[in-house]
């Protein structure tokens, strides 16, 4: 079922104008739209943590509670208002709520101690906090001291916000009747912001944990190179951080060098465990081209989607980088156009009227349980189930020699039926063009959908491609990449991308002639292909095969365009360097950087290919 967006994009601007207008004042001025209360709420141990609280003036009837949580702070526009209150919270200020935002322990105004990923209490211990214990007694406070509600709250927000939400939802209070967990991580182990199968997000992982472990507040680490690449490269190996920089004062960069493995660090911060006894309605949301918490969203739908007797477990993915379906309109992407404003429909015919439904009993929830916008068609559909199963066939794309991709498998038996490059860490593949800015610091946030010619060609980067398309191709699931190669080192990281190839002749738009839109990535560091709690040296020079979840994706090859993948060792310095010898990589010396020889199979007998779950 494909729904029409024509004229949603303006009802959804002409809501925004009201919800500003609306929101002119501050506490006590006359016209303004809300009653403010800035308080200290106190938790179950004392602890007292900041939480502004909105009341709608002109209220008749009770109203539901939203409720979110941040470790970003309590961001006011000019009038002293929560700025959400007049951008992405507008359709659903226009629709009437009681909106409770909050600082966590210990960050910004609120009282505490700060630990990231907080992991969810030791069952049997009523004394013991959690992010959800403070959610439960803020709601519980709130209901008690708030007049005018309804007794039912809604919680959600985006990235750690969403963690947040998923948090409250493990055991929450018995008035939250929705959630709605978006662009969360799941498991920073295996694929959301700080590594992803093992290999280290060098990138986010320091910056980050710099950002939000230097004070209370938002403090960016300050580069003395405006070209992070260089910066990177120079500090040489992870243990130089410590040494030169951060000096042992950062406890979760501490924990990463510390906890290289898949330890119990890492698996008590995953989350899908915790959720085997969630049942209320919830709205999961992901971006197709999100670079930081793809994976999480994807991971927790399906987790909830296990005990889901009631049939209240939904998604939403569309073509956002992270959290863009709150900060724009959503019609454009980098260069990319959708012909509608995305963003805008998601939150006045999504996000709106589920929380209407569930919270209000007002309006029909019925978009399916996974609503998809399929990019490359331009489209919204519905489905019954995410992936889908009905009239989808999986179909191997098969690498071929002279760079050539095929939906026919190889029929080269002979041993030499391989490609093969030099990865050398000293000199890794960048990204994205540089100069390559800092975490937080503005200009990376497109990468995913920068055009991949950058790199095409480097003799360290393989491509193949499809002859032109004689047909459209529409895939809708999971894509696994399977690779059989081998290398000359005793650990190796391998990067595929899958990629959409526009034509030369592109008369729609000449500034996408031959532009290599990245549609699926993914990175898997080689030690961990046995498992991630115990690694394993690889062979020297043994051909091993290699299966690479590239994760879900919903988009069109048009008729015309091509098909590529490219397969490289290094991706820098998003993922930090591999020494491509098996070692303890936190404690790695310089001279355990080596150069390797990396072959990429393509026979009969070793035939690598793309799994595309293809439409039929």
């Amino acid at each position: 079922m494909t729904h029409s967006i024509t004229d949603i994009g303006l009802r959804a601007a002409l809501g925004v104008a009201v919800a500003l207008l609306a929101c002119g004042g501050t506490d006590g001025v006359p016209g303004t739209a809300f009653d403010k209360r800035q308080i200290m709420i106190p938790m179950r141990d004392g602890v007292r943590l900041n939480t502004e609280i909105y009341v709608p003036r002109r209220a008749t009837d009770p109203l539901p509670i939203l409720f979110t949580r941040t470790p970003y702070g309590l961001r006011r526009d000019d009038a002293g208002l929560h700025a959400s209150l007049s951008s992405s919270y507008a359709e659903l200020a226009e629709d009437g709520y009681i909106f409770v935002f909050q600082d966590i322990r210990g960050r910004y105004e609120s009282e505490g101690e700060f630990v990231m990923l907080r992991p969810p209490r030791a069952g049997g211990d009523p004394d013991a906090i959690d992010e959800g214990t403070d959610t439960y007694d803020t709601i519980e406070w709130v209901l008690e001291n708030v007049p005018n509600h309804n007794g039912r709250v809604g919680i959600l927000g985006i990235s750690y916000g969403g963690w947040l939400t998923v948090m409250g939802m493990i055991e929450p209070h018995p008035a939250v009747a929705a959630a709605s967990p978006q662009a969360s991580p799941a498991d920073m182990f295996i694929g959301d912001d700080f590594l992803h199968n093992g290999a280290l997000r060098l990138a986010a992982a320091f910056g980050y944990a710099a950002l939000m472990e230097t004070d209370k507040t938002n403090r960016p680490f300050q580069f003395d190179q405006r070209d992070v690449y260089e910066w990177y490269l120079d500090l040489g190996p992870l243990s130089n951080a410590n040494e030169k920089y951060l000096h042992g004062t950062i406890p979760t960069w501490n924990a990463f060098m510390e906890n290289p493995n898949y330890t119990e660090y890492w698996k008590r911060q995953g989350v899908t465990q915790y959720l085997t006894a969630v049942h209320m309605p919830t709205l999961n949301v992901a971006g197709w081209w999100d670079a930081e918490d793809f994976y999480g969203p994807m991971a927790i739908y399906d987790a909830l989607e296990r005990h889901d007797t009631a049939g209240v477990n939904f998604l939403v993915a569309g073509p956002w980088q992270h959290g863009g379906w709150a900060r724009s309109d959503g019609q454009t992407l980098g260069p990319l156009d959708f012909g509608s404003n995305t963003s805008a429909y998601y939150r006045s015919e999504l996000q709106a009227r589920f929380f209407a439904h569930y919270l209000k009993d007002r309006g029909s929830w019925d978009i399916g349980e996974a609503h998809t916008f399929q990019t490359g068609g331009d489209t919204w559909t519905s489905h019954e189930s995410w992936p889908p199963t009905e009239a989808v066939t999986v179909r191997n794309l098969y690498f071929h020699d002279s760079g050539m991709l095929s939906f026919d498998a190889p029929r080269n038996r002979a041993a030499d039926a391989f490609d093969a490059y030099v990865s050398d860490p000293d000199k890794p593949v960048p990204y994205m063009p540089r100069p390559i800015p800092g975490f937080w610091q503005g200009g990376q946030a497109l990468w995913k959908v920068t055009d991949q010619r950058f790199v095409h060609g480097r003799p360290d980067v393989l491509s193949w491609e499809t002859e032109e398309l004689e047909e459209d191709v529409v895939v809708a699931g999971d894509i696994i990449a399977h690779l059989f190669a081998s290398t000359t080192g005793t650990d190796a990281d391998w990067v595929v991308k899958l990629i959409d190839v526009y034509p030369e002749n592109y008369p729609d738009d000449p500034e996408m002639a031959g532009f290599q839109l990245m549609i699926a990535d993914e990175v898997l560091r080689a030690k961990f292909r046995n498992g991630f709690e115990r690694p394993e040296p690889v062979p020297s020079n043994a051909v091993v095969g290699y299966s690479i979840d590239l994760n879900s994706r919903h988009h069109r090859f048009r008729r015309g365009h091509k098909i590529m993948v490219q397969v490289q060792s290094t991706w820098f310095p998003l993922i930090g360097r591999n020494p491509q010898t098996f070692v303890n990589i936190p404690t790695a010396t310089e001279a355990d950087y080596q150069k390797a020889t990396q072959r990429v199979y393509r026979s009969a007998a070793y035939p690598s290919h793309i799994a595309l779950p293809v439409v039929n």
